[in-house]
């Protein structure tokens, strides 16, 4: 009687399965596209925020730095979290296969976003009060502060986010589960370009250049001038108003070619399997 190479004992045994393994992450690994970018991006995104950061620090006296810390970092959530919000709710209908039901009952595609958005912004809406209560407490920083601006300012990112979300969503329709890693990082990859926790000025000219087309980036740097005594830029508010038109018609245009293109070719059932 032959015993399975699986339930083998001894050293070398131990070894063929832990060989096993490695290769079995390997060969998932090396064809993940996706996995490929996550692994490279984060560090990526780490080394230009904190780098850019430290000579924004450098530059400045630090009690106006910390504010304009606060503030970012409370107007970010903001954007982070509706895209979040919108795309997190959609894999949500993937996990728990219930995306086919969906798309097989009278609901359109757009009462089915309509109702992510509404309740993704209700969350987003506890979320950023829940932080705000928590730097004017912890540190005296109010979300006040920034004025009439803050309207402005909380409607561009927002519908920022929700043109991201959308985007993700229509990746994840046209090419499957496996790009739902996107959802999770789409908004991190706006961040450098959004100039978030720093200024324009200290990004080469490249990246400046490619921030203007950025609505989140009016945004902050507007957030910086305000904080430190200056005027709105409404005109600069207004731009980014119209960029984040520009997002959300091709973030629906996205996802209306990728639903199309699952239908035509019969992708959808792949979410109820």
């Amino acid at each position: 009687m032959t015993t399975s190479p699986l339930l083998a004992s001894g050293a070398g045994a131990s070894r063929r399965r832990i060989w096993g393994i490695i290769l079995r992450d390997f060969y998932a690994f090396r064809g993940n596209t996706p996995r490929w970018i996550e692994t490279i991006f984060w560090p990526t995104l780490e080394l230009i925020i904190w780098g850019s950061v430290s000579l924004y620090l450098q530059a400045n006296a630090m009690s106006a730095a910390v504010s304009a810390l606060l503030g970012a970092t409370l107007l970010w959530q903001v954007l982070y979290r509706s895209q979040g919000e919108l795309s997190l709710a959609f894999l949500d209908d993937i996990w728990s296969r219930n995306l086919v039901n969906l798309f097989v009952t009278p609901v359109t595609v757009r009462e089915y976003l309509t109702g992510l958005v509404l309740f993704g912004s209700f969350k987003m809406a506890v979320s950023a009060a829940a932080m705000g209560g928590l730097a004017l407490l912890m540190f005296g920083f109010g979300l006040f502060s920034m004025g009439p601006a803050l309207v402005p300012y909380m409607v561009v990112l927002i519908v920022m986010g929700w043109a991201l979300g959308v985007f993700a969503i229509a990746v994840v329709v046209r090419f499957g589960a496996s790009a739902q890693v996107l959802a999770w990082i789409l908004s991190f990859v706006f961040q450098p370009f959004s100039a978030v926790f720093y200024p324009l000025s200290v990004l080469p000219q490249a990246l400046q250049t490619a921030s203007r087309a950025v609505p989140a980036s009016y945004v902050f740097e507007s957030m910086r001038t305000v904080l430190a005594g200056g005027a709105i830029d409404w005109g600069a508010l207004a731009a980014a108003a119209g960029l984040d038109l520009v997002y959300v018609a091709l973030a629906l245009a996205f996802l209306a070619y990728a639903l199309r293109h699952a239908r035509e070719h019969g992708k959808l059932s792949r979410f109820g399997d």
